[in-house]
């Protein structure tokens, strides 16, 4: 059997990861370039590189990186003398760059559901449970906020030198 320098265990890292994403409501494309993005070695990638490396078709990858692009898991930019869009992580930390990217929805939904509690009036049962869906989505807006900063603080201590972490550290 031929060696394939560790290939199919990456894509079994892929499919496992991306497996998950999806089940928790990412689209199946998606899901799948996202978890390439993060399991593959390269800093950035253009739509060639996701399609032969995932073995699916540029039209696929084109709607997954649409999808990414805009829940900023994944920034589009131009290299110069380059023709084409190439791809990378949004941020070097880029789960906080997606804990971030909620709370402005979180906010918006406080607001509606606010707005609604408003109409149907916080001392009918309806209305009450609205208010109490408000009051939840600032709570999680709130400490959302606070576990992201003490993220950053852990994330400081794993990357501090001297410290046992993954070949090279953190990226």
């Amino acid at each position: 059997m031929e060696q394939d320098d560790g290939r199919d265990d990456l894509l079994r890292a892929v499919e496992l990861v991306a497996q998950s994403l999806e089940s928790s409501g990412m689209p199946r494309m998606a899901a799948r370039v996202f978890a390439y993005v993060l399991a593959e070695d390269a800093e950035r990638y253009t739509a060639a590189d996701l399609a032969e490396g995932l073995r699916i078709s540029p039209a696929a990858v084109s709607g997954a990186v649409r999808y990414l692009v805009h829940a900023r898991m994944l920034f589009r930019e131009r290299e110069p003398g380059r023709r084409g869009d190439v791809y990378r992580v949004y941020d070097d930390d880029v789960w906080r760059a997606i804990m971030l990217a909620q709370l402005p929805v979180m906010e918006h939904w406080e607001a509606v559901v606010g707005e609604a509690v408003a109409l149907v009036g916080a001392d009918r049962p309806g209305g009450a449970r609205l208010a109490e869906t408000q009051e939840f989505f600032r709570f999680l807006r709130e400490e959302m906020a606070g576990v992201v900063a003490r993220w950053g603080e852990h994330r400081g201590r794993l990357r501090a030198p001297g410290t046992m972490g993954p070949p090279g550290g953190l990226a």
